[in-house]
């Protein structure tokens, strides 16, 4: 029997007329790191927001370690540490002025939460900047202060809402190290949001990408992946050209046009596929600009499910504002 640390049913969010979330349900496992992958206005910050206790669902189900959010929403946050996507630091306080005042938020005790505050600085390497002010701190570090404030009470469950955006590549990395260690030295189950895909296939022990409120497909980024074929062809023609003539290519999974003269062919095997396309195109005098292949991404997995690239969403306005924000902290 497999232990689940979060249980979603037939999970509804209305804010007025919008609603954010049409009825979703995963399960995560314990142990597991778990994502929500897709664009801005998706609905991956609204399911933390309830998972966390922040809001409350308009109907539907979810079980956090154990605990209804709804009914028992006090034992669900003793259980979970949460980073939310905004820094929500106060930048005036030194670093361990923060992480005591949230020490203290969950009634721990001078002892235990002087030993569990060194720990975690040891552990993202901040010792060093125990008593800097938060606003003199890189993107990075302050990202990574929040991870440690989030765990100082020792949670069986970390929620990380999109925890790298608007850091540089090399801060990205340091991130994914620390996330990938708690999972495998302090088994800790983390259910993470994210619009790269990189991260994802990075991170995720399995992921479920979500579009427009709704779930439209769950698995490892592998199986996902495998669901288009094992590489995508893409050819650029001189001209429109006539696509039905390839739809009875032996390999061909599908085909989706990309522009007037460009398209996607999903194969099984390029290098069986792209002999046949070619003596094709040379039968009915159809010319190649270019052509080149690879294998599938998670990106080609979510134009194969919703028809558009999965950065191709602008967000709501709040979502810019956000942005704004985020940069000024950073």
């Amino acid at each position: 029997m497999i232990d689940h640390s979060i249980i979603v049913e037939n999970l509804v969010k209305k804010f007025g007329n919008i609603v954010a979330l049409r009825g979703i349900s995963f399960n995560v496992r314990r142990g597991e790191i778990f994502g929500l992958l897709g664009p801005n206005g998706a609905g991956k910050s609204t399911t933390i927001h309830i998972l966390t206790t922040v809001i409350k669902p308009t109907s539907g189900k979810a079980i956090v370690a154990g605990f209804d959010v709804v009914k028992n929403p006090d034992d669900v946050r003793k259980k979970i540490g949460v980073v939310f996507q905004d820094i929500t630091l106060d930048l005036n306080l030194t670093v361990y002025e923060n992480l005591w005042l949230h020490g203290k938020i969950y009634n721990m005790s001078t002892i235990e939460l002087k030993k569990r505050i060194n720990e975690m600085l040891e552990l993202v390497e901040l010792k060093h900047c125990a008593n800097r002010l938060v606003k003199s701190l890189s993107g990075g570090m302050k990202r990574r202060v929040e991870i440690a404030r989030a765990l100082l009470h020792n949670p069986e469950i970390l929620f990380l809402d999109e925890p790298t955006l608007g850091l540089d590549p090399a801060s990205r990395v340091k991130i994914w190290n620390y996330i990938k260690m708690l999972r495998d030295e302090y088994k800790i189950t983390i259910l993470l949001t994210t619009h790269y895909m990189e991260e994802a296939e990075q991170l995720c022990d399995r992921i479920a990408i979500i579009d427009r409120g709704e779930i439209v497909a769950e698995g490892t980024p592998e199986s996902l992946k495998s669901t288009l074929g094992r590489e995508v062809v893409y050819i650029k023609f001189v001209d429109i050209p006539p696509l039905g003539i390839f739809k009875n290519l032996k390999d061909v999974k599908d085909i989706k046009p990309i522009s007037d003269r460009k398209v996607k062919i999903i194969v099984e095997n390029a290098s069986k596929a792209l002999p046949e396309i070619f003596e094709l195109c040379h039968k009915y005098g159809i010319q190649i600009e270019e052509i080149s292949y690879k294998k599938p991404t998670l990106n080609d997995v979510f134009i194969y499910l919703t028809g558009r690239e999965l950065r191709e969403e602008e967000g709501t306005f709040f979502d810019h504002i956000r942005m704004i924000h985020r940069r000024r902290v950073l």
